[in-house]
């Protein structure tokens, strides 16, 4: 409950954002950022999970192909009380996973070459129930539409250093306040924009993460999963697009303690510290 609840306040946060640059161009300023918020919610509602399985080169694969995984995936959604999934393997060896598409009626579930190598049962159970609860808290959706709400303040950030270049933006009967209203667009607006988008993402993970152990009906066989990705997926890293980084089930990009700011997922440490009952923060 707490996490839901933060991530509308975060929404509600980027969706101001949005309001207050365009608003820095005046009434055709807000109208602009509002249709173009309009407009590419409705293509990253309908589209993100073609473009995404498309990305990753994701095999559909039937049920004769995949026993193991249909056989996991029937008990984990009949406990979830969601539609079976489609069903892909990525051709990497990277170990990883990732589920997509808009609602628990339009899913699919994709895992690894090198996941389905390196797990045991248990621990596959464990990652795919997380993705199944991101399908049923509709974590995709919400990812998809905080992603998509920073990037439009990134182009009307842009739109703003191009037309401050030229002498545009506000009435100049407001100099200070118009400059001040145009550092904030150019300058501090994407950031912000940015590490809300990426607490958002690390709030979903933990909640598909307690999900997962509560559906399951115990933490150990993510923890250990979620250890074992961590390890191996630093000797084979995953060629994957910062576009689609917030879907996998392990961040496929390695950083420091200040870069873990700008991060999609939460440390593996202190995730499995959550799963395991143990005193650890965001």
């Amino acid at each position: 409950m707490a996490n839901n609840l933060k991530t509308i306040l975060l929404l509600g946060l980027l969706t101001g954002i949005i309001l207050f640059i365009g608003s820095f161009w005046g009434q055709q300023g807000l109208t602009i950022a509002l249709v173009m918020s309009i407009i590419m919610n409705f293509a990253s509602y309908f589209f993100s999970d073609k473009i995404a399985l498309r990305m990753y080169r994701a095999q559909a694969v039937a049920r004769e192909q995949a026993p193991q995984l249909y056989r996991i995936l029937d008990f984990l959604c009949a406990r979830s009380g969601i539609p079976m999934p489609k069903v892909y393997i990525i051709p990497d060896e990277s170990p990883n996973a990732f589920a997509t598409g808009r609602n628990p009626q339009h899913a699919s579930v994709a895992v690894t070459e090198g996941a389905l190598r390196l797990l045991n049962e248990e621990e596959i159970t464990g990652v795919l129930a997380h993705e199944i609860s991101h399908v049923k808290n509709r974590d995709i959706l919400i990812s998809s539409v905080a992603a998509t709400m920073a990037g439009i303040i990134m182009w009307v950030a842009n739109m703003a250093r191009f037309a401050a270049f030229f002498g545009g933006g506000r009435d100049r009967d407001d100099e200070g306040g118009g400059a001040l209203g145009g550092l904030v667009t150019i300058i501090v607006a994407p950031i912000a924009a940015m590490l809300i988008q990426m607490w958002i993402s690390r709030t979903r993970e933990y909640q598909a993460d307690a999900s997962a152990a509560e559906v399951v009906g115990s933490p150990n066989g993510l923890a250990s999963a979620l250890q074992k990705l961590e390890n191996y997926s630093k000797r084979i890293p995953m060629e994957a697009s910062p576009s689609t980084a917030h879907m996998l089930i392990m961040h496929p990009f390695s950083g420091g303690s200040l870069m873990s700011l700008f991060s999609t997922h939460p440390s593996t440490q202190k995730r499995i510290a959550r799963l395991m009952g143990r005193s650890s923060h965001p």
